[in-house]
């Protein structure tokens, strides 16, 4: 038995979590002194429990943990324990790091800069196009935008990089496997075609449970040089990752918002108790790289497009707009609006931000 096959063994079996593992820790050094030890004894000394024998003694029987990690492989799922050289320094400096780490795709280059992008998941249009703006711009200059891949902010950052050809990885608080929201299975994907990651210390096929998510937040901060809230009500569960992050020594970064938008209220108190103000990805860009990266034009350029499509774009402006007001203004058939606006949204000049309502990009 390998250092590594104790780490698997001890990090997979069902119904260990980590603070079993610390508890179990304090009693023995290591890995391999757990698997050899008498699991009769820690019982009767109460340092496991009954079910928790039977189910480290049945993952170890037939060398069945070897068996699913050989399976998980072949699924492209990689465990790195803390132990093997590949696990990141900065997650391994945290305070309380996971002892295993599963992985399908990559991990954040410990040379590139990396971010960690947080908010709402009932996030507004105005946090919507941020978060986008963001993380577009950021991971244009080459910086790693990590988040949490949930609805609303944390899914639109990892958009926003993936539009600008970049990298991204997201932490989940499920195995990686389990595609949690269901809803962002493309999203999932097109992280992994891009050279991103998916992450998790839950061993595959662990199902999205609530009380994991917020475990799973100092991961992401972990794997971050800075935190940037998007968005945060006062009583947000957005702003834990700031606790961790906080605690963790990295910079935070809070986006302002109006004072009677609730969605901005735990920004702005943010800034008020001192987090930096996002005011630019340019100007948040050149304090991470530390050169000068200029503003660009207020004006967006108009893309190119055919007399139909432009015709369609040229109705938007800062407000979301319905499809039965597109159709009104546009003057055109409703089943070629329909295919103009699939365009538009494959084209990424627009976005549907609620059922059958779009919103300009950028």
């Amino acid at each position: 038995m390998t250092k590594r096959d104790c780490w698997f063994w001890l990090c997979g079996t069902p119904d260990i979590y980590r603070e079993d593992i610390k508890r179990i820790f304090k009693s023995y050094p290591d890995p391999e002194s757990v698997f050899y030890a008498d699991k009769t004894e820690m019982v009767q000394k109460k340092i496991i429990s009954e079910k928790q024998k039977r189910n480290m003694e049945n993952f170890a029987e037939d060398d069945l943990f070897r068996t699913v990690r050989d399976h998980q492989e072949k699924e492209g799922i990689r465990f790195i324990d803390i132990d093997d050289p590949e696990y990141p320094e900065s997650l391994k400096m945290i305070q309380d790091p996971p002892y295993g780490i599963y992985v399908k795709g990559n991990l954040p280059d410990p040379e590139l800069p990396s971010v960690g992008m947080v908010g709402a998941r009932a996030c507004s249009e105005y946090g919507r196009t941020m978060a986008f703006r963001f993380s577009k711009g950021l991971a244009a200059g080459g910086v790693q935008i990590i988040s949490g891949m949930a609805a609303g902010i944390d899914s639109v950052s990892a958009e926003g990089a993936l539009a600008a050809g970049g990298k991204t990885f997201a932490v989940l608080g499920s195995g990686v496997d389990v595609i949690y929201p269901a809803a962002n299975i493309n999203l999932y994907y097109n992280i992994l075609m891009s050279g991103g990651g998916i992450i998790s210390e839950y061993p595959p096929g662990t199902e999205a449970v609530a009380w994991q998510f917020p475990y799973r937040n100092r991961i992401i901060s972990g794997l971050s040089e800075r935190l940037l809230v998007m968005e945060a009500r006062e009583k947000s569960g957005t702003l834990i990752t700031v606790k961790y992050a906080l605690e963790q020594g990295r910079d935070v970064y809070a986006l302002p918002g109006r004072l009677t938008d609730k969605t901005s209220e735990g920004c702005n108190r943010m800034i008020s108790d001192g987090a930096g103000i996002l005011i630019s990805p340019e100007r948040l860009l050149s304090e991470i790289l530390k050169k000068e990266i200029a503003e660009p034009e207020e004006k967006r350029a108009e893309p190119v497009l055919e007399a139909p499509l432009k015709a369609v774009y040229r109705l938007f402006g800062s407000d979301p707009l319905s499809v039965q007001t597109i159709i009104e203004k546009s003057h055109q058939r409703p089943e070629l609006v329909a295919a103009i606006l699939a365009e538009l949204e494959l084209s990424g000049l627009i976005r549907e931000v609620s059922k059958n309502n779009y919103s300009k990009v950028g």
